[in-house]
């Protein structure tokens, strides 16, 4: 007999349909899978086997077949043995093929049949979850039967019909019964979000800093910190999440996708509005940044969607590995092309690096000490590649915090009143990239677009055209400037770029000593300026 299953699987971060089919006929008792599938999927007849007898189903000695179509299509994980299970069941008589209309399954299956979590359930949801995949199966809604584990993640799709047996034999009970019984409110209750332990106010001094965060979580633009060893720069790092807007409900469902295909979610975790942090080790491959692998897996770019990558000890990464930032920085996305296919991951993160200015890390520290010689400096800082810096939209120096300054009682703003001039920032933004595809920030906006869309004063784009002739600034770093200066003028609510704006733009660019006596010009007399 023959029977059919649906199912789905994962590429990337989107699922596509899956038909298992199931052919059982006289002949040797051999299990044969068919399809491309990998060595996960073949194992599915040992687990099969074990669930089926475990659960006090009859395993007859024939020839089993089963094909995962389309066929042309690598299928990998463990996702198939639900539907494998269910299959073999209906081509043997002991389950009603007619059941299964209308039901999508996908789902782990251990010795003693009990529903194991998998990878990809939210990519699945969101793919049977649109209307128009609704609508088939004679006009009745699809309902996606999945383990226990996989249901808060699932329930986020709203609109999907779920069930969430916790056996084999009981997903079979239900089916003989009448119908899959909907899960229980605590099986898609989502988990309480956690405090935030850390706060900007914890930080003493560097005040400078703090402001080019603030900057750079207002417009999602790179920022380098240069400074030496205990000067706070992964303390700042890991408090700039606290100064970031909550994520919205799509940009949520996105990174909850990433990370489900990823395995990094945990069972019965969904949604939260804190954007994620990723803060890997330099001894980092590009396979790890990027993604990677024969079945391609999202990096720790991808893994930072919407949220903030930080990269300590900047210089100790291969610049190799470094360099392959390039096209996540400007495209906001990362392809992974194999000789069988090519996935797309999203890749929209605030990239924040830390690094010393000298192997022994006191070079331009007040209080001396550095006995590196120019040349060691110089290959120290060649570590990061001309065309990677060029994309990164600011760089601050860090000094030494004096120990006496450690002990103050007083701190500075605290991280909830930075976000809310954060949040207004970015509202600002929405509003004028309304209509513009991919687009959320300013860092993300082209900048030919904002060129020509933004109004500037006359004599800031004076200065900004001095700055590019006298600094040999690209055409990169000409617009990354004024994205920048877009980024101030949105935190003062000011309409127009303004010549202040535009010069402390200038001030994170590594410029030469021309350009800081003209900034240093520049404060003085909108020092004087200012009532």
């Amino acid at each position: 007999m023959l029977a059919a299953v649906r199912s789905a699987a994962v590429l990337g971060i989107d699922a596509y349909d899956v038909t298992v089919e199931v052919h059982v006929a006289q002949g040797l008792p051999i299990w044969t899978i068919v399809g491309l599938p990998a060595g996960a999927v073949k194992e599915s007849r040992e687990r099969v086997g074990a669930a089926l007898v475990n659960s006090g189903f009859d395993v007859p000695n024939r020839r089993v077949t089963v094909n995962l179509a389309p066929a042309d299509v690598r299928k990998e994980g463990s996702s198939f043995d639900l539907p494998i299970a269910l299959g073999f069941l209906a081509a043997t008589g002991q389950l009603d093929p007619t059941v299964l209309t209308g039901v999508v399954a996908i789902g782990e299956l251990g010795l003693d049949g009990t529903l194991r979590p998998v990878r990809g359930t939210l990519s699945v949801a969101r793919r049977l979850g649109s209307g128009a995949r609704r609508r088939r199966a004679g006009g009745t809604p699809l309902t996606l039967l999945l383990p226990p584990p996989n249901v808060a993640e699932a329930a986020l799709v709203s609109r999907l019909s779920l069930s969430a047996p916790a056996t084999l034999a009981e997903a079979v009970d239900q089916l003989h019964r009448g119908g899959l019984r909907p899960p229980t409110p605590a099986q898609t209750t989502m988990p309480a979000e956690p405090a935030e332990s850390v706060d900007l106010a914890d930080v003493v001094g560097q005040d400078i800093a703090k402001r080019a965060l603030e900057i750079a979580a207002a417009g999602a633009h790179a920022v380098l910190m240069i400074g030496p060893p205990g000067a706070g720069k992964t303390m700042l790092a890991r408090r700039l999440p606290t100064i970031l807007p909550a994520l919205t409900e799509e940009e949520a469902l996105e990174v909850v996708a990433i990370h489900s295909v990823a395995g990094l979610l945990a069972p019965g975790a969904a949604a939260s509005a804190t954007r994620p942090f990723r803060a890997p080790h330099h001894t980092l491959s590009a396979a790890g940044l990027i993604g990677g692998g024969s079945n391609p897996r999202p990096g720790e770019v991808s893994l930072a969607h919407h949220g903030v990558l930080f990269l300590d000890e900047l210089q100790e990464i291969p610049r190799h590995v470094l360099d392959a930032l390039r096209q996540p920085l400007e495209d906001g996305r990362v392809v992974i092309a194999r000789a069988a296919t090519a996935v797309a991951f999203p890749a929209q993160f605030t990239l924040v690096g830390a690094m010393n200015p000298c192997p022994c890390g006191r070079a331009g520290d007040p209080r001396g000490g550095c006995a590196c010689a120019s040349s060691e400096i110089a290959h120290h800082q060649s570590r990061l590649s001309g065309p990677l810096a060029d994309r990164i939209d600011m760089q601050v120096r860090l000094s030494a915090v004096p120990v006496r300054e450690l002990g103050r009682q007083e701190g500075g703003e605290s991280s909830a009143t930075v976000r809310a001039r954060v949040e207004q920032a970015r509202a600002r933004q929405r509003a004028r990239y309304r209509g513009v595809a991919r687009v959320r920030c300013n860092a993300h906006a082209s900048g030919r677009w904002l060129d020509t869309r933004t109004p500037v004063d006359a004599d800031a784009r004076d200065l900004l055209a001095s700055a590019a002739e006298r600094c040999r600034l690209s055409a990169r770093a000409y617009h990354r400037v004024l994205k920048v200066a877009r980024t101030i003028a949105d935190l003062d609510d000011a309409a127009s770029i303004a010549w202040t704006h535009v010069a402390e733009a200038l001030r994170y660019r590594p410029l030469d000593s021309w350009m800081g006596d003209r900034l240093a010009l520049a404060d003085s007399e909108a020092a004087v300026a200012t009532p």
